[in-house]
């Protein structure tokens, strides 16, 4: 049996703000990214925002760390 994941209410948004603001993307943000596409009931706005947060990562905007707290850019 897999372990029930479960987003923190505004973790996406947070998550936007947060990569935005410092430029990368942590192991912890993703795992929180994780856990929100996993529940399968997120809103319209919540997956264009998932979709914003890729499309800068693909473009090089942001960096994906394996740091697990926030760096600042």
């Amino acid at each position: 049996m897999l372990p029930q994941v479960q987003p923190l209410p505004g973790a996406i948004s947070e998550i936007l703000a947060s990569a935005s603001r410092n430029g990368c993307l942590t192991k912890a943000d993703r795992y929180g990214l994780m856990a929100a596409i996993l529940e399968e009931s997120l809103s319209e706005e919540e997956m264009r925002a998932i979709n914003r947060l890729l499309r800068a990562v693909n473009r090089g905007w942001i960096r994906v760390t394996n740091d697990s707290h926030s760096q600042v850019a």
